[in-house]
């Protein structure tokens, strides 16, 4: 029997670096299976070129974000991520994406859910993915966010409005736990090799492993990293750290299933000590303008072509650990281990991330919020139709 396609409310929103379609929760089904249905055939999932719908056919433009109310005390509105497999008819839900956050502000004011106030309208957002707190303060003018600024961020091109992004105690997002190992650093051997990593659960859970233990310089860009010919081979030793971590928090049963089911977490990433490289945008980024060099892999081993907000937050929490890779790197040299702003190298540019710290009564410290600026923009309203 024929269906007509049904017309569904959304918006299609920039953040950060990250491209999303959002929609209010009330305008999706109810039923998770439905919901993730009618998801995919909006993105034209699963699908290389996602053709047929609104993904852009990489794992950047291809998120989603649903938006309601929230009646929690103290919460403006609740905030579910997904993101959208392109390849596998799968919606992601275990992870947060911080470029996206940075765009809920500016919908929930924009389309009513909170108060508009000039010049700044703190908005405080419950991500229901990792039952964490953000609090977005966004510019407004005139009852609406604001759009053009001055503030510029690497890997989008322009300038636009600042939206200070705070992640409240992001530390054990998903296990629990800061270190889901119990240690700040862990090896594991790979036929024959021994490969050194962190893994760091903050914001998002992260595995750090050192580029020159696989034969990188770190500084690679997407592009230059896949037309290697041992790309291949190097990915599927990442795969074996990274599932091996996905088993150890519970989001894999071993690492076929992590391969298949649990693509999106935990990330991995690759980093090095500050050095000079030219980025994708041809702009060199010189050695003493970073504190740390690192390169995020998302859905199938892809190189990501920027740096995800929460792997920012994730990055200044482990630099302010001791022990792990990215202390070692970032407080090298250093006669401290706190550190209040890191610089991170990405392919496109540089990202500053920002940490509040507390002191702990019996010694030591710990990150009590990670800080990012970053632009949102609202590029498309209307509907977007989908296949029953």
């Amino acid at each position: 029997m024929y269906k007509a396609n049904r017309k569904v409310p959304c918006v299609y929103m920039r953040g950060g670096t990250s491209k999303a379609v959002f929609f209010h929760d009330r305008d999706l089904p109810s039923d998770p299976q439905a919901r993730d249905r009618m998801i995919l055939s909006a993105f034209g999932s699963p699908d290389l070129r996602q053709i047929d719908g609104m993904g852009g056919a990489n794992t950047s433009t291809s998120k989603v974000a649903v938006i309601r109310k929230s009646e929690r005390e103290g919460v403006d509105v609740d905030y579910e991520f997904g993101q959208v497999s392109i390849d596998l008819p799968i919606v992601g839900k275990t992870m947060n994406c911080g470029n996206i956050s940075s765009a809920v502000g500016p919908f929930a004011i924009d389309e009513g859910l909170v108060e508009a106030v000039e010049p700044v309208t703190t908005v405080r957002i419950f991500n229901t993915n990792t039952q964490k707190m953000i609090v977005a303060r966004v510019p407004v003018k005139d009852g609406k966010a604001m759009t053009e600024g001055d503030f510029a961020i690497d890997g989008v091109p322009g300038t636009g409005a600042k939206i200070q992004i705070e992640f409240s105690r992001p530390q054990g997002a998903v296990s629990g736990v800061l270190l889901p190992t119990g240690n700040p650093k862990d090896s594991m051997e790979i036929e024959g090799t021994v490969y050194e990593y962190s893994f760091v659960d903050a914001a998002n859970p992260v595995v750090f492993v050192r580029a020159e233990q696989f034969g990188l310089e770190g500084t690679e860009l997407p592009w230059e990293f896949e037309a290697r010919p041992d790309c291949a081979e190097i990915c599927r030793r990442l795969e074996i750290i990274r599932g091996t971590c996905a088993v150890k928090i519970g989001l894999a049963k071993d690492l076929a299933d992590a391969a298949v089911n649990s693509q999106t977490l935990p990330k991995i990433a690759i980093c090095t000590t500050p050095k000079t490289y030219t980025a994708g945008s041809k702009k060199v980024i010189e050695a003493g303008s970073v504190d740390f060099v690192g390169r995020l892999f998302s859905l199938g081993m892809k190189m990501i072509q920027a740096y995800m907000g929460t792997g920012g937050i994730c990055t200044v929490v482990a630099a302010n650990t001791p022990g792990t890779i990215v202390n070692e790197i970032v407080c090298a040299g250093k006669d401290t281990d706190q550190v209040t702003t890191v610089r991170i190298g990405h392919p496109f540019g540089i990202m500053e991330v920002d940490a509040e710290l507390e002191e702990h009564p019996d010694g030591g410290h710990t990150v009590k919020c990670g800080m990012i600026g970053r632009t949102a923009r609202r590029i498309m309203e209307g509907y977007v139709y989908v296949r029953d």
